[in-house]
């Protein structure tokens, strides 16, 4: 997991800012001194957490709600309590099983994984969760076919070597040559296969300037596609996002402007493409998580995002969470780990 550098707490404050947080996450309320006392062995009196948590707001890690006596965690605490004093859960055997047998590529066809693991997620962390589609600009073509669906109109289809089909629809304004079709689609497997999806959009004029009068129309509306032919998806096509109704629920969001803040968000795509594109962790098996103003959007500043990626042969894409920054990071993260683990064994076939 991605951290951030800490002034160093001493054991009881770590102590007691845990106290803190799980608290919290638990019930939502302000935690106070003599709820911290009574629920956990701190081993000290009221008095002395009560000290111990006005230390804790003097350095930003906790704070005081005006109508409340109770502290609650700030983005700062959050994030100490997730890097220094957080214990990974371990998920049971049983939970494991339910993931395996959810994402189990003998029942489902591969292109239906990625919705049945949005929708997995958002069950089992009652939040929402968000699983990007790969990018593509590591995709290596494999193959081109070209299918005339009518006397201006062709069918292109694009192989990648992770098991990817794109497909795109192009329009001529005069009559396609058919007859020129076969001769077109040898020239462009010839020259364009082996390459990754960045590489042609990038070469592709050089490498097909050469072609035989009767072949260049079709071959110049090719050319003038190649950026559209191989580019990653469009953004409705790019995410799958579910479970909004989860974080509805949620006590967080019983305020109305904040549950149309919800809304906003789910319907706004494009913020969280860009903040999931943005954010990636520095090793594919690495979790990340993203805190309140942490995320570079104002309308991701009361959420937390935990990430991971998975792979798809040479492509990647993302699946992780969105939800409340009072979450049970520990279950979460476990949960995400796991899922993006599952997702990698099963699209690459090794599973």
């Amino acid at each position: 997991m991605a951290s951030i550098l800490h002034e160093n707490l001493n054991e009881r404050e770590k102590l007691i800012l845990r106290s803190i947080v799980q608290q919290f996450i638990l019930t939502a309320s302000p935690v106070g001194s003599r709820n911290i006392t009574k629920r956990f062995d701190v081993g000290v009196s009221p008095a002395t957490v009560r000290n111990i948590m006005s230390e804790l707001e003097d350095s930003g890690y906790i704070n005081h709600p005006h109508t409340s006596a109770g502290r609650v965690p700030t983005d700062k605490g959050y994030r100490y309590y997730v890097d220094s004093l957080m214990e990974i859960s371990e998920l049971k055997a049983s939970e494991k099983g339910f993931i395996d047998k959810s994402l189990d590529a003998q029942l489902i066809e591969k292109e239906q994984i990625l919705k049945v693991a949005s929708k997995l997620l958002s069950s089992i962390t009652k939040q929402i969760a968000c699983v990007t589609y790969p990018t593509l600009d590591k995709g290596i073509l494999t193959r081109i076919q070209l299918v005339s669906l009518s006397s201006t109109r062709l069918l292109v289809i694009v192989s990648i070597q992770s098991g990817l089909i794109k497909t795109i629809t192009l329009e001529f304004e005069s009559e396609i040559e058919v007859s020129a079709l076969s001769d077109i689609e040898s020239i462009l497997n010839e020259r364009l296969n082996g390459l990754t999806f960045q590489e042609i959009r990038k070469t592709a004029k050089e490498r097909l300037l050469d072609i035989e009068d009767s072949e260049k129309p079709i071959m110049r509306l090719f050319i003038d596609s190649v950026d559209k032919i191989f580019t990653n998806v469009k953004t409705e096509e790019k995410i799958l996002i579910t479970g909004a109704t989860n974080i509805i629920q949620q006590p967080e969001f019983e305020d109305p402007e904040k549950f149309q803040s919800v809304v906003e968000l789910i319907e706004d795509k494009d913020i969280i493409i860009h903040i999931l594109d943005k954010k990636k962790p520095e090793k594919s098996d690495n979790i990340l998580i993203s805190i309140g103003t942490e995320n570079e959007d104002e309308k991701l500043h009361e959420y937390s995002l935990i990430t991971k990626e998975y792979s798809f042969g040479e492509t990647s894409g993302t699946v992780g969470i969105i939800g409340p920054k009072r979450m049970e990071y520990s279950k979460v993260v476990a949960i995400i780990s796991y899922l993006g683990d599952m997702l990698t064994e099963v699209l690459t076939g090794n599973k």
